[in-house]
C-alpha cells in the first residue's frame, strides 16, 4: 500500500485552520474502488472503507470523527455535531475547535469556507443540483458575520472540457449562469458546464471577495482522483476542514 496523498488548500487561512482533500492514492480498497475510497454508500467492502477512514484519521491527525453527511444534492446546511445517524445535508459548519466538516465528491465541486479570524469554518458539496438549489448561499447565510470576511477554496472537480450536460440542466441553473458557465458542446441540445465558474459567480454575487483554488480536474487525472462521469462505478474523495485549539 502506498502512502496517501492529499491536496492542501493554498489560501491565507489562519494557521490553526486545517484542511485537505484526499486523493485515490493509498488506501486498501480494490477493483473499481481501488485506492483510498472513503465512501460507505458505494458498494465497496465496508471493512475496507473503515480501514481507509482510520488511515485518514491517523495521517491527518484528526481530532475526532469527521461529520459525515448523507448528501442529497440539495441546500441543507447543518452544524457539525456527531450524531448516531447520518444527517441529510450538503454542507456543514462549526464555530468550535474539534468538529470536522467534510463532504465527499467524485466530480462535484467541494467548497471550503473559513472566516478571516478562523472562528468559523464550513464545507459544502456543490454539484450542478446543489448550485441550482443555492447551497453556497445557504452555507454563507450560516456565517454570522459579513460575507466579505470569508475566505473560500474550490477543490478538485470535473472541468468544463469533460462535463457535457443537456438543456434541462442549463435551464435549471437559470439565464444569468447560462451566460457565465456554459458554452456549446458541439452536440445539438447539449452544453459544456464549468462548475467552478458557476460557483465563483454565485459566491461573488453573495458578497464573497476572496476565492481560491479551482485548479484540479477529477475526470482528467485518473491516477489521483475518482470520477463518476468517467467511471460510473467508483469511490469518493473527502474534503475536510476543522479548527485546532490555539
Amino acid at each position: 500500500m502506498t502512502e496517501p496523498e492529499f491536496v492542501y488548500p493554498d489560501w491565507p487561512a489562519p494557521d490553526h485552520v486545517r484542511a485537505a482533500t484526499s486523493t485515490r492514492a493509498g488506501g486498501v480498497s480494490r477493483n473499481a474502488y481501488a485506492g483510498f475510497n472513503l465512501a460507505a454508500h458505494v458498494d465497496d467492502r465496508p471493512e475496507d472503507v473503515q480501514q481507509n477512514r482510520e488511515i485518514l484519521a491517523q495521517t491527518l491527525r484528526l481530532p475526532g470523527e469527521p461529520y459525515w453527511l448523507d448528501q442529497q444534492h440539495g441546500a441543507m446546511v447543518q452544524e457539525a455535531r456527531i450524531t448516531p445517524e447520518l444527517v441529510k445535508a450538503d454542507a456543514s459548519y462549526t464555530t468550535c475547535a474539534g468538529p470536522i466538516c467534510v463532504v465527499q465528491t467524485a466530480d462535484c465541486l467541494p467548497v471550503l469556507l473559513c472566516s478571516r479570524k478562523g472562528d468559523w469554518v464550513a464545507a459544502a458539496h456543490a454539484g450542478w443540483k446543489g448550485i441550482a438549489a443555492n447551497v453556497l448561499q445557504a452555507a454563507i447565510h450560516a456565517y454570522p458575520g459579513p460575507p466579505e470576511d470569508l475566505l473560500v477554496w474550490l477543490g478538485p472537480a470535473i472541468s468544463m472540457e469533460f462535463y457535457e450536460v443537456d438543456e434541462l440542466v442549463r435551464a435549471a441553473l437559470g439565464k444569468e449562469l447560462a451566460s457565465v458557465a456554459f458554452r456549446p458542446s458541439g452536440r445539438a441540445g447539449h452544453w459544456l458546464l464549468d462548475l467552478t465558474s458557476a460557483a465563483a459567480w454565485q459566491l461573488e454575487r453573495a458578497g464573497v471577495e476572496h476565492c481560491y483554488g479551482a485548479e484540479e480536474c477529477t475526470f482528467q487525472d485518473e491516477r489521483r482522483f475518482y470520477s463518476y462521469r468517467r467511471d460510473r462505478i467508483t469511490g469518493r474523495m473527502a474534503t475536510l476542514i476543522w479548527m485546532e485549539k490555539h
